[in-house]
């Protein structure tokens, strides 16, 4: 049973509709849960202040979980300045962790165990450097669509 265009074209049509419908929820919770994430990582940032406060101690893996916390607060800030959030911004994340299990247990694991971290960071920051590339190929299509469409 095969559907005439025009009633290919209704269902899309309504199909369009709907989506723009429920598009606000998803933005809305969207919005929503990345409050909730950047004043939690606030709150966490802040207790692990106290702690070193209370120890009379900074280590180096302390200053790393602070500058994972304020890589979160960076994050959630980009979305709702842009509406989205970089994808290499996760990833950068991903490598201060991997630095900050390093430091933390480098002395008590296997040198193989070393090799494989240093090798996730590796692979993470090749990743990084290429969705960086697509994202400025992308930046620079967008720019010259909106060029090509003012003129």
């Amino acid at each position: 049973m095969a559907f005439s265009e025009e009633t290919k074209d209704m269902v899309q049509t309504k199909m369009n509709k709907i989506n723009r419908q429920l598009h606000w929820t998803t933005v809305i919770s969207e919005k929503f849960m990345l409050g909730i994430i950047g004043c939690l990582t606030i709150v966490a940032a802040g207790f692990e202040v106290y702690e070193m406060f209370l120890a009379r101690k900074i280590e180096l893996a302390d200053l790393f979980l602070l500058f994972i916390y304020t890589e979160i607060i960076g994050m959630v800030g980009s979305f709702y300045a842009s509406s989205r959030i970089p994808v290499t911004l996760p990833i950068i994340i991903a490598i201060t962790a991997l630095c900050r299990l390093i430091i933390l247990h480098s002395k008590d694991n296997e040198p193989w165990v070393l090799i494989a971290e240093a090798g996730a960071i590796l692979v993470l920051a090749g990743a990084a450097y290429l969705m960086s590339m697509k994202e400025k190929l992308s930046l620079e299509k967008q720019k010259m669509r909106e060029e090509n469409e003012s003129s």
